[in-house]
């Protein structure tokens, strides 16, 4: 049995031998990634130059949009840099602070999801109220707790992966993710994975959970009309939202179950779907289907294509 202090390196086995192959992976890897930078940075920048957009709907989507270049940065240079790599090893230091990462990305993700389900249950519930109770101050507030709590949480989680034994350094995935190399673990260690489980499940599943239920309460009393229009409102979230919770689902069962059975191209597309898709798939759904941002992007690349410039963003 290994401690983990004798573990200098993982090697990461689900790449295999893909010879020439890692020309085609790099060029859809480099292409995606690019795609994810350009499309989240103009929203980014649309939402943050646009003064129609400067309310708290849009501000919460704009911290939603740093979260998915943050974790699009994390997995894919590393992706790219190991589709050139002979032995696919990783350094341990890299190997936790990937780790660290990931986490931090998936409890912002998640977290910032719930700020928008409340956000939109206030909108819905409460309209004559709306700015009074989602001021621009308070919105700010809750985006810096969102962050300062998945750093947090993120931390007591590596504190307890830096304390685990492992038994083997080979990680069936195409990132970093030690857990299931670990041999044993202590009766403190588990419960206090189970308590930061619960707690990263428990915290922004309750406020969605809520705000959802009043919602449909509330569309419940109200004309067709006024259903048609939360349902408007709230489906861009609801789609990002069910599909985060499925990549999830998958990457739990990937960490707790032997997935030796499913073949192993199924199992890198599983172990990447969270961390490519979301990234993919917010710009897109919220880009597209939000008509203030969908036109305003369309302004901002008028303007580029033009040679004008756009103005900064506000300083509050």
């Amino acid at each position: 049995m290994e401690n983990y202090t004798q573990i200098v390196s993982f090697v990461l086995t689900a790449y295999g031998n893909i010879g020439h192959m890692r020309y085609l992976f790099f060029t859809v890897l480099i292409s995606s990634y690019l795609s994810v930078i350009c499309a989240n940075i103009l929203l980014i920048g649309v939402i943050c130059g646009e003064r129609t957009l400067h309310e708290p709907m849009y501000l919460f989507l704009c911290g939603l949009f740093v979260n998915e270049l943050y974790g699009s940065t994390v997995i894919f240079p590393c992706l790219i840099t190991q589709m050139f790599s002979d032995t696919h090893e990783v350094s341990f230091i890299f190997c936790l602070l990937q780790l660290f990462c990931l986490y931090t990305y998936a409890s912002v993700e998640f977290c910032s999801l719930a700020a928008m389900a409340y956000d939109r249950y206030v909108s819905i519930c409460y309209p004559l109220h709306y700015s009074i109770i989602m001021t621009t101050g308070k919105v700010y507030a809750i985006l810096l707790l969102v962050w300062v709590y998945s750093f947090m949480k993120s931390t007591v989680t590596m504190f307890i992966v830096v304390h685990l034994k492992f038994c083997g350094n080979l990680i069936d995935k195409v990132f970093c993710d030690p857990n299931k190399m670990a041999c044993s673990i202590s009766t403190v260690n588990s419960t206090f994975t189970l308590v930061v489980g619960f707690v990263t499940f428990t915290v922004p599943l309750i406020p969605i959970l809520f705000s959802y239920i009043k919602i449909l309460a509330v569309c419940l009393r109200t004309s067709k009309e006024s259903r048609q229009k939360a349902l408007r409102t709230c489906t861009p979230h609801i789609v990002c939202l069910t599909n985060f919770l499925f990549a999830c689902f998958f990457e739990v069962l990937q960490t707790k179950f032997e997935m030796t059975q499913v073949p192993s191209s199924v199992r890198v597309i599983l172990s990447v779907y969270l961390l490519i898709s979301q990234p993919f798939l917010s710009p897109i759904i919220y880009g597209l289907k939000i008509t203030k941002i969908r036109n305003s992007c369309k302004n901002v690349l008028q303007k580029l294509k033009e040679g004008q410039s756009f103005p900064e963003c506000p300083k509050y």
